[in-house]
């Protein structure tokens, strides 16, 4: 698997909390471009995107699964948000819990007009699992777009890296005919982070001009 290349990346310089949600109707009522980030749950993804704004305390992390129910929105250099969103596939969540998780997710992905990305988290160190071909799939389905973002790429060394990331590649390639864009990153050593931020930074560019 290639990285997606890497350019000068845009420079975060303020990052804030706006507002949780359940429904999109109760989204901050500023409209601006949202880059929204999902993952199964403890993928690492309030982690990552503690790392992408350089704030420990941005977005909670909790070692315990299924700790975000919540849609968070993040306005970042006052010109676009940051979404979080809860993870999905967290078995220990009564059936009724998962529903309505579902439920608010879906709700956020295919009724915000002002999506333009979603970045879809997956964990490094294991097959890419069947939930997350399957979400992936839907999102293709649905023409809703979206990037990969591997995480925990620090947890192995660079060739069993390298060789997991190329079998991912083959389990989705049975799905998709050209994949979407895919990074590879670690929050704790930073790995990834320009590359993302001059991704967002080169669709907001587009969406100006």
């Amino acid at each position: 698997m290639r990285a997606t290349g890497a350019g000068n990346s845009m420079k975060i310089t303020s990052a804030t909390f706006a507002g949780s949600s359940t429904r999109v109707g109760q989204r901050p009522a500023r409209r601006l471009p949202e880059f929204a980030f999902i993952g199964r749950s403890n993928v690492g993804k309030s982690s990552l995107i503690n790392m992408l704004c350089r704030n420990g305390k941005l977005a909670m992390t909790s070692s315990t699964p299924g700790k975000t129910k919540l849609v968070n929105h993040f306005l970042i250099n006052d010109s676009w948000y940051l979404v979080d969103l809860p993870g999905y596939g967290y078995a220990q969540m009564s059936q009724k819990g998962r529903d309505e998780l579902k439920a608010l997710i879906r709700d956020y992905i295919h009724n915000s007009q002002e999506l333009v990305m979603l970045f879809v988290l997956v964990d490094s160190r294991h097959d890419i699992g069947k939930i997350d071909v399957d979400f992936l799939s839907e999102l293709g389905e649905n023409g809703i777009p979206c990037a990969i973002i591997f995480t925990k790429c620090d947890k192995q060394g660079p060739n069993v890296l390298k060789a997991q990331l190329a079998r991912d590649e083959q389990i989705l390639l049975r799905d998709w005919e050209t994949l979407p864009p895919y990074f590879a990153s670690s929050a704790q050593s930073g790995l990834g982070r320009e590359e993302i931020l001059d991704y967002i930074g080169k669709i907001l560019n587009t969406l100006t001009q």
